[in-house]
């Protein structure tokens, strides 16, 4: 049996429109030459002329959030309680350093949502449709992903604004089956903030902003943003393993998410 590994995680890359302004990752490239001098700084008497080529060591210096590039939310991120409807009064959300990791190595399942409109926000009906057509029933602790119309956008001027969100109530439906990691292609786990903007100035209600993650405070779970490539999965067949770097209570983790398939 051969093992193959599909790369659904995103580049982490200065310069493209992956995050909403202010927000976008910066990073400096310091090649062979810009470093000699440091590196002969640490060996008293030695020259540049000294190394190979007169050459020194390429490294790169990023200043990031922990929300930049493919990445897990923690339920930290989502609100500072988790777990409402499992325990009385709740209990303290997990940080990224706390999640377990065996929720991070999971088989996948993947929903198409492309023919769904920017904006739209999935309901329990929608994924339960999409399931149906598949012919799968999720399993606790499947790792469901959502391939929307902003996949193929990552790196556009448009795709912070692309995409179908998942709602509250679809998310808690997912959680109630015993998923506890989702991801999607798209900039953020619900509808675009730009989109759900318009919908708020039409009807002022707070219910609607960032109703995805607000879930986790019911019930504590993990989503992967800016996801990628997912145009290349079948809808089942694979697992996902999506480890987070572990980050001392911190609300997200960046991760390299891929999609394994035993063929």
């Amino acid at each position: 049996m051969t093992r193959r590994i599909v790369d659904i995680s995103a580049p982490l890359e200065a310069g493209i429109k992956s995050d909403p302004p202010g927000l976008e990752p910066e990073i400096d490239y310091l090649d062979h030459a810009m470093t000699r001098e440091r590196v002969v700084s640490f060996f008293p008497g030695m020259t540049v002329e000294d190394l190979p080529d007169g050459e020194g060591w390429a490294l790169e210096k990023v200043r990031i959030s922990t929300h930049n590039g493919t990445h897990i939310d923690a339920p930290w991120h989502f609100h500072s309680t988790m777990n409402h409807r499992l325990k009385p009064g709740g209990e303290r959300a997990w940080t990224i350093d706390e999640v377990p990791l065996d929720w991070c190595f999971r088989p996948g399942v993947k929903l198409d949502f492309r023919a769904l409109a920017d904006g739209y926000v999935v309901t329990p009906a929608d994924i339960q449709a999409e399931l149906q057509r598949i012919g799968h029933s999720l399993r606790p602790l499947d790792i469901v992903v959502v391939n929307t119309a902003a996949g193929v956008r990552y790196g556009a001027d448009d795709y912070v604004d692309r995409g179908c969100g998942v709602g509250r109530d679809a998310t808690l439906w997912l959680l109630e089956q015993g998923v506890r990691v989702t991801g999607t292609d798209g900039w953020s786990w619900d509808a675009p903030f730009s989109l759900t903007a318009k919908r708020y100035a039409a009807d002022p209600d707070p219910g609607i902003v960032w109703e995805g993650h607000r879930a986790g405070r019911e019930i504590g779970y993990c989503h992967i943003e800016k996801l990628h490539n997912l145009e290349a999965l079948p809808a089942t067949g694979f697992e996902i393993s999506c480890l987070p770097v572990k980050i001392k209570a911190a609300s997200a983790g960046w991760c390299r998410a891929v999609a394994i398939f035993e063929d």
